[in-house]
């Protein structure tokens, strides 16, 4: 008989916003048909049945910033020497099923054949997570915030360009990063907004006027909150601080664990509303890859211990994914299971504008992540109905 039907059964599952114990949850094809507790489901003929024991289910994780991972750079997807298959297998093999490919500011030129490129990948179907677009991170920066990205590449506001790399993405941008302080730096907000582009403030010496002025004009996202922006000052009222205050902001976290110290992640969780947190990996190509030499776009980047740094010493992006990070955010926040999976699962969906995932609930896309209880390690993952990644089969 060919069974239509999967039923997973884990000691609990968060929905995220429930937890449910001795849960069950029933699939058909690519979507949800039912959550509860499993002594509501029979175990039907037609019914595949997945059970596991120490183990809980979760939606698939949302990586809505991240560079690489499995030996894929985005940021070089021009090149043709990577394949974006791979990141998208590893990060399947960690619970993330939807994940938005992030790149740098590189030479116009580049940017424009990489966005080419990287639009066309966008098109394939991909082995495990699904890409649902692409975030730019830059080139309209702040140099005195450049992080590791090449400075030479970095470039006051260009709003020809910015058509030129929409049209280049055949309207798979889905985010912008800039620095609000920018000339035309509200234009670029304007014009982001009427093609549906989610504006990001970032890499950026912006103080309380011109941040203002951002967000009123439509900036609704703040790029890895604290990393990349003035300190937080007692007088002095900067981006940081605007992002953490105005209810309008949702910010996002690089939440690797070295990034931020545990009571700045503290902090953001106690000031902004729990919807508006969004948990990031800013993981690079190295992600999932032994220690080595590895890029992000032109800057080079050395990963000794699962830390990444530039040749200046810089932070350079992270080799942690979302299956590890979301759990050092709920450690560090003091946040519920549930609120923490929310920042990695429906809060990016939400801004992401992604209604068909996020969440367990029927109807919705059949996204599952299933982990071991108290280690954490991955043991299946469900994208769209399918089983891309089973830890038994490893």
């Amino acid at each position: 008989m060919n069974k239509q039907r999967k039923l997973y059964l884990t000691d609990y599952c968060l929905t995220p916003h429930k937890r449910i114990e001795k849960s069950a949850i029933l699939c058909e094809d690519h979507k949800i048909l039912a959550v509860g507790g499993a002594s509501a489901f029979t175990r039907d003929e037609g019914v595949e049945i997945y059970e596991f024991a120490n183990a809980y289910a979760a939606p698939g994780f949302i990586d809505t910033h991240i560079h690489g991972a499995g030996g894929f750079d985005a940021s070089s997807a021009w090149s043709g020497e990577e394949k974006i298959e791979d990141m998208s297998a590893i990060l399947a093999e960690r619970g993330v099923t939807t994940f938005m490919p992030t790149v740098v500011a590189a030479p116009k030129e580049n940017m424009l054949k990489n966005l080419v490129a990287l639009a066309a990948m966008l098109e394939r179907e991909l082995p495990g997570s699904d890409a649902v677009g692409i975030h730019v991170e830059g080139p309209f920066l702040n140099r005195v915030k450049s992080g590791s990205q090449s400075e030479a590449s970095i470039m006051p506001v260009d709003l020809g360009f910015t058509r030129e790399m929409i049209d280049a993405a055949s309207g798979k941008i889905k985010k912008i990063t800039f620095s609000p302080e920018l000339d035309n730096a509200v234009k670029l907000v304007e014009i982001l907004c009427e093609e549906n582009i989610i504006a990001s403030m970032g890499h950026s010496a912006a103080g309380e006027e011109d941040t203002r002025r951002a967000i009123d004009a439509g900036a609704r996202h703040c790029t890895h909150l604290f990393n990349g922006m003035p300190l937080l000052h007692q007088r002095e009222i900067s981006l940081t601080s605007l992002a953490l205050t105005d209810p309008r902001v949702i910010v996002e976290m690089i939440i690797d664990g070295r990034h931020l110290h545990p009571r700045m992640v503290d902090l953001a969780c106690r000031c902004k509303e729990r919807d508006k947190v969004i948990g990031i990996s800013d993981s690079t190509m190295a992600a999932g890859m032994p220690d080595g030499n590895y890029h992000i776009g032109p800057t080079k980047i050395k990963v000794a211990n699962g830390f990444s740094q530039t040749s200046k010493g810089t932070l350079a992006g992270t080799t942690t994914l979302l299956d590890t990070g979301w759990h050092s955010l709920m450690s560090y926040s003091h946040m519920s299971e549930s609120n923490s999976a929310s920042c990695v699962t429906s809060n990016p969906a939400s801004a992401m504008g992604l209604e068909d995932r996020g969440v367990l609930l029927p109807l919705m896309r059949a996204d599952i992540a299933i982990f071991e209880r108290g280690t954490n390690r991955p043991l299946l993952t469900v994208r769209r109905g399918k089983i891309v990644f089973d830890a038994k089969h490893t």
